[in-house]
């Protein structure tokens, strides 16, 4: 696909880019606020509820806080949040949002940064709740990197303090001997794009690229390839106790159905000891 003369390959950078916003630049944060998908009402309002109870008045962090779509609403019902993101592009569009205004964000590596926003009012170990939603923990590539983000939200939680993640299960119970390559959405009338999305696995790494091509009614075309790695349940269970964390819930989805063999994601809670 990417030989094919009339097909953008979003892997590189676009003119406008700064490519110290990784995976994240301005030609992804512009269509990122899309409509439906992900940023669904039916979708983040059920993150946003538990996450609300779960934070129980006191202050929250969002790990790779991206555009504000779960932490501006969050903001929105007078919780306080603060954000840590590396892509400038992604965070700029937070505050354009109801609530955004009010979310504090410090620009940096989840894995290592602090949050020193709020003038320094709240900071490490103040939080009450960390959260890190839709995939992104896979998005750090190494376990070593996984672990040190278990780590660091720890460090930001007062004892006591919650850790919640929500990332899919890697989707290898569908691959068949030989095959690396499971499709996630095939849509060639999605809107006036014909668009197929498939993830592709190296299961002796755990590495992943998620693959994203749209093709217009013109013939011309994007591709995108984002890096991913995962991890099983059981394996960020032993992140977090080298964090200093305990597992407390797993949910298969936001409104805390149980998760099962046949889930397609979890949504886990580890508490700070």
């Amino acid at each position: 696909m990417t030989d094919d003369a009339h097909t953008t390959d979003l892997r590189a950078h676009r003119p406008g880019d700064d490519s110290a916003d990784g995976q994240f630049p301005e030609s992804v944060a512009a269509d990122y606020d899309e409509p439906g998908g992900a940023n669904d009402p039916a979708v983040v309002t059920p993150a946003v509820d538990l996450l609300e109870e779960l934070a129980d008045g006191g202050p929250v962090l969002e790990l790779a806080v991206g555009t504000g779509r779960i932490a501006a609403p969050l903001a929105a019902r007078g919780v306080q949040v603060g954000g840590i993101e590396l892509s400038r592009a992604m965070a700029e569009r937070i505050a354009g949002k109801p609530g955004g205004a009010d979310v504090g964000v410090t620009v940096g590596d989840m894995t290592s940064t602090r949050f020193d926003g709020f003038g320094g009012a709240v900071g490490p170990g103040d939080f009450a709740l960390a959260y890190l939603v839709f995939n992104t923990i896979s998005n750090v590539t190494t376990q070593d990197g996984q672990v040190d983000v278990f780590v660091n939200a720890a460090a930001h939680l007062r004892p006591g303090g919650l850790f919640l993640v929500e990332v899919g299960v890697p989707g290898l119970r569908r691959l068949p001997p030989g095959q690396d390559t499971v499709p996630f959405t095939v849509a060639p009338e999605a809107g006036d794009s014909g668009y197929v999305g498939f993830d592709r696995y190296d299961v002796a790494t755990q590495l992943f690229t998620s693959n994203h091509v749209t093709v217009r009614p013109d013939g011309t075309g994007q591709f995108r390839a984002v890096p991913f790695r995962y991890a099983w349940p059981a394996e960020m269970d032993l992140m977090a106790r080298i964090a200093g964390l305990r597992l407390r819930d797993r949910w298969a989805d936001w409104d805390r159905s149980p998760f099962t063999a046949d889930s397609e994601k979890h949504v886990s809670v580890w508490e700070k000891v």
